[in-house]
């Protein structure tokens, strides 16, 4: 079988040249105006203060850790509900399989320990 190659012409391929500047930050004459280069203002602090604003009316923590934990009790509630479900599905499913399949001893007897 030939291997078909696609076809280059000297034009598809060029190398351009890099020119590095020669000032660290030209102006750019673009339209009728100049663009300003953007001017390296004093470095901000990393943290989240810049976005704080002040407050009528300071933190109810107790409050906020009290619905935290609601919330978590919530979730670790709807947790089990799902694992219970899963798992009552999953047996109701194993029970139906071995009706279904003509057997007789499909239910589990569970007898009283005495």
């Amino acid at each position: 079988m030939k291997t078909q190659r696609p076809i280059s012409s000297d034009e598809e391929h060029r190398v351009l040249q890099f020119r590095p500047r020669t000032s660290p930050s030209p102006s750019v004459r673009r339209g009728n105006g100049t663009v300003q280069p953007l001017r390296a203002a004093t470095p901000e602090p990393l943290d989240l203060s810049r976005y704080e604003q002040p407050r009528e009316e300071p933190d109810d923590f107790r409050h906020r850790m009290l619905a935290n934990i609601a919330a978590l009790a919530f979730t670790i509630a709807l947790t089990a509900i799902g694992i219970w479900l899963a798992v009552s599905i999953a047996d109701l499913r194993r029970t139906q399989d071995c009706v279904l399949m003509g057997r007789r001893d499909c239910v589990k007897i569970t007898t009283p320990h005495i």
